[in-house]
């Protein structure tokens, strides 16, 4: 009987690593060029977002219900396809990510960028930012260029 409980009680428990924290070279610098946004690592969830005076790696969920907006260049906005929640882009002095219609509560997520010792940057999955905690202003939420 005591077997049979373990194995219950061990089918409740995930089996994922949780302390493992994903982090992505993207490049170096100089590979984003000034005011815009390069969706090569969408696929894990990552834009990298090059404004004027620095580098950003912007979480593509939004923060409305968790669906995946799109990059709309001629709009210079990130649009959510699900509920219409839009999000600015990097031309102009605008700032990436901040949210500015629909429904969405707050701007989009920063993920941690660092530069490497090989000189590339590297996004750090498991660090993130929020705009309304005062978060954008770590140094490690962005990269200055």
């Amino acid at each position: 009987m005591t077997g049979s409980a373990l194995a219950l009680f061990r089918a409740f428990i995930p089996n994922v690593d949780f302390t493992k924290i994903l982090k992505v070279k993207i490049g170096a610098p100089d590979k984003f060029a000034p005011n815009s946004v390069d969706e090569t690592f969408k696929d894990k969830k990552i834009w990298i977002v090059r404004e004027n005076d620095k580098i950003v790696a912007l979480r593509t969920v939004c923060t409305h219900l968790g669906c995946t907006p799109n990059w709309n260049d001629n709009e210079n906005k990130f649009k959510c396809p699900c509920h219409g929640s839009g999000f600015r882009g990097p031309k102009g002095n605008q700032v990436a990510g901040m949210h500015f219609e629909g429904p969405a509560p707050v701007p989009l997520l920063r993920f941690k960028i660092t530069m490497g010792d090989d000189g590339q940057l590297v996004v750090d999955e498991g660090t993130m930012y929020a705009f309304e905690k005062g978060e954008w202003t770590n140094p490690e939420s962005f990269y200055p260029v």
